[in-house]
């Protein structure tokens, strides 16, 4: 019979840090360094991709080169965006750890997921060296991936489907269409698309509805269904074949890809 042999599931956002708000203050603080104001939503925009690309990104968008341009004199260069990078990557490396938090549930998915004996794999747009401070504080919370893959491990980042063939490798999982990868980011669902698996957004906890869980339990009924409507379609236009709240509403989705792996569809 038909199965899923393996999630892939990302980690800010995804089985840490809710919201997806470590980078965020990392981003605004650094651009402020050389000059430039960006808001948070301009910082968030492009999460999911590795961070040098992530600037670049950032940069390109018309109001921040304007800004930038007016600052310094000119537009910027690959040495401004080098620089940018590594004026980011301490604070990033600093914060990280703080925001290591598991989302509620996700220890739980993940051990039921392996009762059915499904492997499990990660990706990150996080270097190694930040995820050498998250990985140890995910553990002592029941989170310990059997794979992961991180931005410098492959040949490009998301949204190339290289991270998620990796992951594969890693794990000795073949075919991509039996592989469900779980992100709360528009690059990451174009990633597992792009790769041939079955995708899941990540609409509440993550990135594109970007609040903490504190915050969103703020939230008027009238304002969470208005941001979770705007999160949900971000996802669906990415392309995700399902989108859940947080992941620990994951079993029912794996469930019906099963089913729909025994009819024999696929992604």
């Amino acid at each position: 019979m038909e199965r899923v042999k393996a999630v892939i599931l990302d980690w800010a956002g995804t089985v840490i840090d809710y919201g997806s708000l470590a980078p965020m203050g990392a981003f605004v603080e650094t651009f402020a360094e050389f000059g430039v104001s960006i808001s948070i939503d301009e910082a968030r925009g492009p999460m999911g991709m590795a961070k040098r690309p992530h600037i670049v990104a950032i940069v390109t968008l018309p109001r921040v080169a304007e800004a930038w341009t007016k600052r310094h004199g000119h537009a910027p260069t690959e040495a401004d965006i080098d620089a940018v990078y590594a004026a980011f990557l301490p604070k990033n490396i600093a914060v990280a750890a703080r925001y290591a938090t598991l989302i509620p549930g996700a220890a739980e998915v993940v051990a039921e997921l392996r009762s059915k004996g499904i492997k499990i794999g990660s990706s990150t747009g996080y270097t190694r060296e930040i995820m050498a401070k998250i990985l140890p504080v995910a553990a002592s919370q029941g989170f310990k991936p059997d794979s992961l893959v991180c931005t410098g491990d492959t040949p490009d980042g998301r949204p190339t489907p290289f991270m998620l063939y990796k992951t594969l490798l890693d794990l000795k999982v073949w075919p991509a269409w039996s592989v469900i990868k779980v992100d709360d980011t528009e690059v990451g669902i174009a990633e597992g698309i792009n790769g041939g698996a079955w995708t899941v957004g990540v609409s509440v906890s993550g990135n594109c509805f970007g609040l903490s869980r504190e915050d969103t339990a703020a939230l008027s009924p009238g304002d969470f269904a208005e941001r979770r409507k705007a999160a949900v379609n971000k996802l669906e236009r990415a392309g995700a074949h399902y989108v859940v709240d947080s992941v620990a509403d994951l079993m029912p989705i794996v469930q019906k890809i099963e089913e729909r792996l025994a009819r024999g569809e696929r992604p």
